[in-house]
């Protein structure tokens, strides 16, 4: 069977007016008493005044007001969607079996040949270029506005589609989100915008077309392919099926049909209360999935504010909420961060700094619905991203839809709005696997798996080489350097064998390693960490994908810099296995001087090089690396050459070469207990490194085995250990597998903050061999503490917490 997860057009990125959406100012509209007056169930029956009403709505949202067409950036998006759907009108040509040349949408092998899937897409593809025709007819500006023959060809297309495919009497075949959401949604947002010029006939064919292939069944049940981002989808083309065909029932059942969505989950696809989003079982998914579900849930809310539909109730709180608990983690100065983007990393013409545009605008629609301060509040974080991006900056993005465009250009035109800086905090998301650690100069985010997450997700022959992307990858960036390391043609070129923080065989690994969404988890259950909210310790218990490697990873995340762990690293692959201290990308002739311990390194392509004891590193203009003890250490400078058809079989074969400079440390081939620790200073000059290997004192390493690791930094007052089994580490001691981390504060109080990462303690005891006097305040998971010349913390059932932190203050003795 196919899997129902096929979506070979999922959006391609942030593409078209797919999530296009828009509005400068509120929306408004006559109250629902006022519009159902009469009425003997506003939820079923409604006046046409209200269809109407919803209709216009919905053409604002897509195609946004209170803008110029005349001025920048309107003007260049306007005329480069005449320019497309000019092209479109051009070359349609229907015939049977296709709308345009090449393109057809006749399926000879519906069951199962990978490539079947693209003739369903190709039918959705078709429906969507009748959409973009539609807009250019409707906008002002764009060279076609009100143009009679573009207006008769899109009615021509809609008439074709739907006598030869897109009819109750077709069987589906292919991909089910063609039919279910990607052809009934440009549909539907194509008879809105040409709803006048439609006969009665045609709409009642539309809309029963729509009826067959997304019938009420879809919302019987939250499984399958009707939950989180795909459940709002569904809600949306029966919204637009019931306010094109005028069917309040309609509406009111996919109204309804979003209450599942709001609540947090503690397993599958949805939000969870610590801040993940998880889409297809086990990836984590805030940058696509959830960016759609984002987007989508926005434009319904503001569709529906004021009708007798309108969606209230605390449901919609938890959903805002995630703007702040769940986005703004992820994104950083106008990018999102590609460790939850999964697949979409994958596709050519797009990139972080894309996708996050979208995300953007779409807080700032769901900024209309909220409260004032929690508007206030998004409206400067999003100007601060715009401001900060300079890179890829969302205002000159060519790809940008006009209505984001203009949501966007209002927030920058506004000078009572000031720009808010990044957080300095540090955010752990257990239940995705994921962390993010923001300072005001840098922030880094670290991707794992576990047997609750997937290493990464392969499907529609998307993300081919992904596979060690939960290996530890420790991703990060400066707040006016590195924004392009993942833009510029990263994942077509960059050796995946390592990627910056991973630990990984050399065991080659076939594209799409364990299979067509097989979405390999690793058999490990300690996967986590603990955080005071500024500082943190991370830990992985790494299992390679399809390979015998092992190893415990930690990271511990400070003010300046991350302190890297490694230990128990052993394999039987018969390959060597690395771990890569970090790999920049230099893009197509960047060349940054390479300093080892004092010593300028060559800067020629192809060069390599083997230290057998350095003390640190430095690459200018990027960071800083110091190696505590001193380690080997192995450098490459290397151009390298892909194309995105070697990761995505949608992409282009078109060759492209970047340049790398990778430093790594080789464990060597099957190695039975091997390790490693560094230290990463983003952004630091090569004298502060210097300095800071130097100094001897500022870091003490107090474990790095299999069993535990540990690190103490006296000025922060800080000692952090992951404990993978039970033991004692200078003055904490934990009776099982935990994450600990505690902090001395100048005001005479301490925190300590425990997690259960594995979530297997049905009882865990943890000691600070230091006096207290006093505790403070603790969660109901502890069921003792005694204090006195040493701190004894009894912990009850923590298997229920979803590897929480716990986080206990005390006063010192």
């Amino acid at each position: 069977m196919p899997s129902p997860w096929r979506r070979r057009t999922f959006l391609h990125a942030a593409g078209g007016s797919a999530l296009a959406f828009g509005l400068t100012g509120a929306l408004t509209r006559p109250s629902a008493a006022a519009q159902v007056a009469g009425s003997e169930d506003a939820s079923t029956t409604a006046t046409d005044a209200e269809f109407d009403a919803l209709r216009a709505t919905w053409r604002a949202l897509m195609l946004g007001t209170g803008f110029s067409p005349t001025a920048e950036p309107y003007r260049t998006i306007l005329a480069t969607l005449g320019t497309t759907a000019s092209d479109y009108r051009a070359t349609m040509a229907p015939a049977s079996g296709s709308l345009w040349p090449g393109r057809s949408w006749t399926d000879p092998e519906p069951d199962l040949d990978a490539e079947s899937y693209a003739f369903s897409a190709t039918m959705n593809d078709g429906f969507n270029r009748l959409r973009t025709m539609a807009e250019a007819y409707s906008q002002p500006g764009t060279g076609l506005t009100g143009d009679a023959g573009l207006r008769d060809a899109v009615l021509t297309g809609l008439d074709h589609l739907h006598a030869e495919v897109y009819n109750e009497n077709t069987a589906r075949y292919g991909n089910w989100y063609n039919w279910q959401i990607g052809a009934p949604q440009a549909l539907m947002d194509t008879c809105v915008l040409m709803y006048d010029h439609l006969s009665a006939t045609q709409i009642a064919d539309y809309c029963r077309a729509v009826d067959a292939f997304v019938p009420d069944s879809v919302f019987a049940s939250y499984t399958g392919t009707s939950t989180g981002a795909n459940r709002v989808d569904l809600c949306r083309g029966v919204i637009l099926r019931g306010i094109v065909g005028k069917d309040a029932g309609k509406i009111a059942l996919a109204s309804a049909a979003l209450a599942p969505v709001f609540p947090y989950v503690t397993s599958g696809d949805g939000f969870y209360a610590d801040g993940s989003f998880i889409q297809h079982r086990n990836v984590p998914y805030i940058g696509g999935y959830g960016s759609v579900l984002h987007d989508g849930v926005g434009r319904l809310l503001a569709l529906l504010r004021g009708s007798s539909w309108e969606v209230t109730g605390p449901g919609t709180q938890l959903f805002l909420d995630t703007v702040e608990n769940a986005v703004a983690p992820f994104i950083y100065n106008g990018l999102i961060m590609d460790n939850v983007s999964s697949r979409g990393i994958s596709r050519v013409g797009g990139n972080e700094h894309q996708r996050a545009h979208g995300l953007m605008a779409t807080i700032l629609l769901l900024g209309q619905g909220a409260s004032p301060e929690e508007n206030a509040r998004w409206r400067a974080m999003v100007k601060g991203w715009l401001r900060r991006d300079y890179y890829y900056p969302a205002l000159r993005n060519p790809g940008l839809s006009l209505t984001r465009a203009s949501l966007l250009q209002a927030l920058q035109d506004d000078a009572s709005v000031k720009a808010a800086p990044e957080p300095v905090e540090h955010r752990l998301f257990p239940s995705m696997a994921r962390a993010t650690h923001r300072r005001r100069d840098w922030a880094a985010s670290v991707s794992m798996a576990s047997n609750r997450i997937a290493h990464y997700e392969f499907g529609n022959g998307e993300h081919a080489r992904g596979y060690h992307t939960g290996a530890g990858w420790l991703s990060w960036w400066g707040s006016d350097f590195g924004l392009e390391q993942y833009s510029d043609a990263y994942w077509p070129t960059v050796d995946p064998y390592r990627l910056p923080g991973i630990t990984a065989s050399r065991k080659p690994l076939a594209d799409g390693e364990g299979g067509n969404w097989g979405q390999p988890m690793p058999d490990a259950a300690w996967v986590g960490g603990t955080t005071d909210g500024e500082y943190a310790a991370l830990g992985q218990h790494l299992k390679g994908i399809s390979s015998t490697m092992d190893a415990k990873k930690s990271w511990f995340c400070l003010d300046d810099s991350v302190v890297c762990l490694g230990a128990g690293i052993t394999s039987t692959d018969g390959h060597a296995v690395e771990t890569t201290v970090d790999n920049r990308a230099l893009g197509a002739t960047g060349a940054p001087a390479l300093t080892v311990d004092g010593r300028a390194q060559p800067v020629r392509q192809g060069w390599t090089a083997s230290f057998d004891d350095a003390g640190w590193a430095h690459i200018a203009g990027h960071a800083g690396y110091v190696f505590p003890g001193g380690a080997r250490l192995d450098a490459v400078r290397e151009e390298r050459t892909g194309s995105w058809r070697d990761i995505n079989t949608g992409g282009s074969t078109d060759p492209i070469t970047r340049r790398y400079l990778t430093l790594f440390t080789d464990h060597g081939v099957d190695p039975t207990d091997g390790g490693y620790a560094y230290v990463l200073l983003p952004g630091a000059s090569a004298l502060t490194t210097a300095v800071r290997a130097w100094d001897k004192g500022w870091l003490r390493i107090l474990a790095n085995s299999g069993d535990q690791q540990g690190v103490r930094v006296p000025r922060l007052g800080l000692t952090a250990v992951n404990f993978w089994a039970a033991g004692t580490v200078e003055r904490i001691e934990a009776g099982a597998p935990a994450s600990v981390l505690v902090r001395e504060h100048r005001t005479g109080t301490a925190t300590i903050v425990v997690s259960d990462p594995a979530r297997q303690a049905t009882s865990l005891d943890v000691v600070w061999n230091r006096r207290v006097s006093a505790v403070l305040s603790k969660p109901a998971t502890v069921t003792a503490a005694t204090t006195g010349a040493s701190l004894r913390l009894a912990f009850g059932d923590l298997t229920g917490q979803a590897g929480a932190p716990q986080k206990v203050t005390v006063r010192l003795g």
